[in-house]
């Protein structure tokens, strides 16, 4: 995949995440405790906002991540932070997601591995700005 394509499928996937996150605060905020009815908890609101708030932060990453200059990360990189990213909402949001509007407990081993993606994708962006930086002092 070219630095072009990876540039675009992350500023695609960004765009797609974002909308995605303003939808699902707006449903979780008005729709979502009417269907739910009496079985809706203030845990369950707790946990949808934490994986919408999540889920627009990671989406305006990847938005910023496709913004990024060529020359200060590799297509390479830039891929694999962006899936990190973009796989950590699928696991960590959706879970939480999941976890709040239908209660399956065992979902809720997905949240972690969700974050550690989080937390891979931002390691390997800061290390390899953090090398650019060096290389160009």
């Amino acid at each position: 995949m070219t630095q072009i394509n990876v540039r675009s499928m992350c500023g695609y996937c960004g765009a797609v995440f974002g909308f995605m996150a303003v939808t699902l605060g707006a449903f979780g905020a008005h729709a979502l405790r009417a269907l739910s009815g009496s079985g809706w908890e203030s845990g369950d609101a707790s946990l949808w906002q934490t994986a919408v708030l999540y889920q627009m932060f990671h989406a305006l990453a990847l938005l910023g991540l496709a913004g990024l200059a060529p020359d200060l990360i590799s297509g390479r990189v830039r891929g694999w932070v962006g899936g990190s990213f973009a796989l950590g909402i699928a696991l960590f949001c959706g879970s939480l997601y999941l976890l709040a509007a239908v209660k399956t407990p065992l979902l809720g081993m997905l949240t972690p591995v969700g974050g550690l993606l989080f937390l891979a994708g931002w390691g390997v962006l800061g290390t390899a700005l953090w090398r650019t930086s060096r290389e160009r002092s």
